[in-house]
């Protein structure tokens, strides 16, 4: 068997002129369009959760009272749909390319 080499002189480097290639970034115009449209879903996600909590009646804290508002369709339906949305939308924006 023979062994492999490699002869390299100082005349063989720098002779080659490489072009410097270019950096382009992974993410396009659209894809910061598509990711601001799915922040913009979870942040009116978050904001449709908002609201009194269980022991707040007519924006006093009562202990003795209780508030079903905490349940409605809009905090615990709709609310999280949205955010959910919104990530689906920010994973589709990362993953798209140009």
């Amino acid at each position: 068997m023979s062994k492999k080499t490699n002869k390299f002189s100082a005349a063989d480097f720098g002779t080659d002129t490489e072009t410097p290639q270019e950096r382009t970034f992974y993410f396009g115009q659209q894809n910061f369009k598509w990711m601001l449209i799915g922040l913009a879903f979870i942040v009116v996600g978050f904001l449709l959760m908002m609201g009194p909590d269980a022991n707040t009646v007519e924006g006093k804290l009562d202990p003795n009272q209780w508030n079903d508002d905490i349940f409605s369709v809009r905090r615990i339906r709709i609310a999280p749909l949205f955010v959910v949305i919104g990530f689906v939308i920010e994973v589709y924006a990362i993953l798209k390319r140009k």
